[in-house]
Order: C-alpha cells, then structure tokens, then sequence
C-alpha cells in the first residue's frame, strides 16, 4: 500500500511541477493535441462501422429470430467498440511519445535540471532516438496486444468477464502506461528495454500507483492531453529516485539538500517526490 500511495503522490507532482512551469506545460500539449485529432477520428469511425463489421463476422446469425439477432450483434458491437477503446488507451501514450519525442525529452531534462543532480544526455543523433523509441514502443505493443486479446476472450465469461477482467484490463494498462512514461528518462540514463521492465518489475506496485489513475483518467475524453505533460514530469521524478535507491545520486542529492538521509536510508524504500524538493 506504501508504494500504490508513493506511485500516485509521483503523478500529482508531475501535475504540480508543470502547474510551476506554465512554458513547459503548454510546450507538452502540442504533442497530445495532434495524436488526439487522430484517435479521435479513428473512433468515430470504428462507432459508425462497429455494427457493419459485426454483421460481417457473423453470417452464421442471419436467420435468427429476435431478440437473438438483436441481442447477439449488439454484444459484440459493444465489445468491439470497448476493444478498440481500451487499444486506444494503451497505445495512445505510446503513439503521443513517439510523435512529441523532442518535446517530452527536453521537458524531462528540464525536471532534472530544476530538481538538481545530474542532467543525463542520451548523446545519441534524434533520428536514432526516434528509432529506438518506435522499437520499443512496438515491442510493448506486442505484449499488450497479447494481453488484450487474452482479456477480450476472457470478457466472454459469464460474471468474471463483466468484474475482474475489467480491474486486470486497467492494472495492465497502468503498469506498461508507467513504462513507456519513465522511458523518456530511462533511457536518457542508458536503460535499455529489458533493464526498464525489470526495474518496474521489482516495484510493481509503485508504477500501478502511477499508471493506474492515470489510465483511468485517460477514458475521459481530452484529459490525456492535458495531463501528458504532468504524467512525464511525475514520471521523470519516479525515475530519479528508482536509479538512485542506494543513496548515491540525484534522489539522495535531493534529500542531502532537505538534511534528510536520502531514499537510501537503511530499510527505506525510495520516498515519494516532495513538491518544492530542489
């Protein structure tokens, strides 16, 4: 329970630190803005041809009687439409990172130089990030897509499909939502994919703490715009002190500064970013 309250208290700073720094929050919305015209268009054009493309997956159907018909086609247009949806979820994030790589990157660095410590650099070339980044991305996409078509055939179980499902459906979407955010950080530390998922492995609680919410707040339509650039502050805050558990680097930098003993304290885990901290 520490850790789901230390996940979210590193997603209301994120929100805070870019409430600080009005530039910076309307230089992270750009991104959203454009992946959110795009999505937005894609749905409307799956809710007008949901029911087309359920009547022509079930020709088997044609000769039933009502309300079977009826009932048949309208729950699966139902669950088309969530499919898509929850797609669109978890892959706006990812889409929204790739199209505003520059943006979210310098805003990353800008974090880490008002935090203080280090300002890490990826030295690599933009077209060689943006590759990296697509790589990656598609990779995550992969395993979601497995997990989303293992959701979607479990929804088809009477009362689980309609209770727990949904609750393992939005914890999957917070957790690798927490993923593709602190990449942006990540890997301007040199943290490769595999490193990634494995430091986020060990604190899985800590990145449904952050991702969860956030997925949540992400089905209202345009508040994943306006919270994108907060979410890859929060998330840049919650990368500091997961590569600085020790005490030896920016996270411990910090809490030096404050007096404190640093998240490397003996027994403690690395505490929740303290808004105003640097």
């Amino acid at each position: 329970m520490r850790d789901l309250r230390a996940g979210f208290g590193y997603l209301v700073a994120g929100q805070r630190w870019v409430g600080r720094h009005g530039r910076w929050f309307g230089f992270g919305l750009l991104p959203g803005l454009v992946t959110l015209v795009l999505y937005a268009a894609a749905l409307v054009g799956l809710g007008y041809g949901a029911d087309d493309l359920v009547a022509w997956a079930t020709p088997f159907a044609d000769d039933w009687s009502s309300p079977w018909l009826g009932l048949l086609r309208t729950t699966l247009t139902v669950l088309v439409f969530a499919f898509g949806l929850f797609l669109a979820v978890i892959t706006f994030t990812a889409v929204t990172l790739l199209v505003g790589q520059p943006f979210y990157e310098s805003l990353s660095e800008q974090v880490d130089r008002t935090e203080g410590g280090d300002v890490p650099e990826s030295g690599l070339p933009l077209w060689r990030e943006l590759w990296i980044s697509a790589v990656d991305n598609v990779r995550i996409l992969v395993r979601v897509g497995l997990y989303s078509l293992l959701l979607f055939a479990l929804g088809f179980v009477p009362v689980i499909g309609q209770t727990v499902v949904p609750a393992i459906g939005f914890c999957v979407t917070g957790y690798f939502l927490s993923e593709e955010l602190t990449a942006v950080a990540l890997q301007r530390r040199g943290m490769v994919l595999k490193d990634r998922l494995a430091l986020l492995r060990g604190r899985r609680m800590l990145a449904l703490g952050f991702g969860v919410p956030l997925g949540l707040a992400f089905l209202v339509p345009f508040v994943a715009v306006f919270l994108m650039p907060g979410a890859v502050a929060g998330a840049t805050l919650l990368a500091r002190d997961l590569v600085a558990p020790e005490g030896d680097g920016e996270g411990d930098a910090d809490e030096e500064r404050k007096g404190g003993a640093g998240p490397g304290a003996a027994g403690a885990a690395p505490a929740p970013y303290t808004p105003g901290r640097g």
